[in-house]
């Protein structure tokens, strides 16, 4: 039950009527003017306050975009806007391919198995909703199956990113070894248009950019084929926060598909997440307590404690892994005002307001307090919980705050931000 009378509730459903564009929302006005894919599957949630119906809508138009492979990119540019770049004609998607509409050429965490299911299970009248629930359940099972043709083509049970912005942490230290690899010969020149929106200082480093840039158009060289991409990148990481998330949305899945008389759906999902949650302890690091990166090109696992190693909370964990991220959350807690930032701070390449190497955001704090909260961890999962509101109260609704004094950062009136408040507001119980 969502406390309906908290002034931070209104002020959330105010942003997410202001980014509403009909079929989809946007991130926020101006840094981001299109459709986003893990924002709009976890706006979803906090749409669902406001109508159930706009709710479904929002991830169906994403899903309206999927790639016949089965990929969902992880940008759909339903209208023209050049304030962001790369914009449509950087990826070329719709000539190459012969899209109607114009997407990006890579994916992002596939938040949405996890998302559908949430959604069924607080409907109130889940048979009317059944149809459109198992024609998702249908195309999210589609892109599962891509992840593991495309991206864990060994067999190895674990999936790799190819650039850092499929992670959603676009400029984690968790990258920079790997990124070393990523030349920067013969890009093309370009404009950013972030740094016009947001204060540069808390955004990625033009080099940072250039090797981005150097990814899609070596990409884009192959003509997108999901078939060649993942051994031409020479950026292939095995994010365990990214798996998380696939492992809990093919279990969330599995458990739906049941419901919903989708046998061959739920064992497939059923398998995978049962796979994937065993391969994942392989990159559980005792020095650390929590999770590594694996880079896959390099074979070994990456020295960085990031957020990404966390998230696995998000998953059905073995007792003592999900108790051991708890453990490694308060004692983060001891050097930062507000948790859970995206790196350790007592990590001397920390960055406290600079975008995915140190600040807070609440998307990811939602989702590792609720795996926590499903394992028992009650009082760290409130201590989130707790945290997140008083960034709201520190900072208003940005896209990220710097963990020890919140300040906020990035984009304003965010609309997952938003969404994610509805989400804490709410009771539990």
């Amino acid at each position: 039950m969502t406390e309906m009378t908290n002034p931070d509730f209104d002020a959330a459903i105010a942003i997410l009527r202001e980014n509403d564009r009909g079929a989809y929302t946007v991130p926020t006005k101006g840094l981001y003017p299109f459709q986003w894919n893990w924002d709009s599957c976890l706006t979803a949630l906090g749409l669902a306050a406001l109508d159930e119906d706009r709710a479904f809508t929002e991830i169906e138009t994403l899903f309206a975009h999927q790639w016949p492979d089965g990929m969902v990119p992880h940008i759909v540019f339903h209208v023209m806007d050049d304030g962001y770049f790369p914009g449509p004609d950087v990826w070329n998607t719709a000539a190459i391919l012969g899209f109607e509409t114009p997407t990006s050429g890579i994916t992002q965490p596939p938040v949405a198995g996890f998302a559908l299911a949430r959604l069924m299970d607080r409907s109130p009248d889940p048979a009317h909703m059944a149809d459109r629930a198992r024609a998702l359940a249908a195309a999210i099972d589609r892109w599962h199956d891509w992840f593991f043709r495309a991206r864990d083509p060994q067999g190895q049970g674990l999936v790799a990113i190819l650039h850092p912005w499929e992670s959603g942490r676009d400029n984690s230290i968790d990258w920079d070894e790997a990124f070393e690899r990523v030349p920067t010969d013969g890009i093309a020149p370009y404009t950013r248009r972030d740094t016009q929106h947001a204060n540069p200082a808390h955004r990625p480093t033009k080099a940072q950019y250039d090797r981005y840039l150097w990814l899609v158009e070596h990409f884009r060289s192959l003509g997108w084929d999901n078939a060649k991409l993942h051994d031409a990148s020479p950026f292939r990481v095995v994010d365990p926060g990214f798996n998380a998330i696939l492992i809990r949305s093919c279990a969330d899945l599995a458990r739906l598909a049941e419901v919903l008389d989708l046998p061959e759906i739920a064992a497939r999902n059923r398998a995978w997440a049962e796979r994937a949650t065993e391969a994942l302890d392989s990159l559980w690091s005792e020095d650390h307590g929590q999770y590594l990166c694996f880079d896959r090109a390099a074979d070994k696992l990456v020295d960085s404690a990031s957020v990404g190693g966390i998230l696995p909370a998000f998953a059905a964990l073995p007792a003592r892994r999900s108790a051991g991220l708890a453990k490694r959350i308060e004692h983060i807690a001891e050097h930062a005002e507000y948790v859970v930032p995206s790196h350790d701070p007592a990590d001397p390449r920390f960055d406290a307001l600079r975008y995915w190497r140190g600040p807070v955001w609440l998307v990811v704090n939602y989702m590792i307090a609720d795996g926590l909260l499903a394992a028992g961890h009650k009082a760290t999962a409130e201590r989130i919980r707790r945290d997140s509101l008083r960034l709201i109260d520190a900072g208003g609704f940005a896209e990220y705050y710097g963990p020890q004094d919140g300040t906020p950062c990035g984009g304003g009136r965010f609309t997952w931000t938003a969404a994610m408040v509805i989400e804490f507001l709410r009771d539990p119980g």
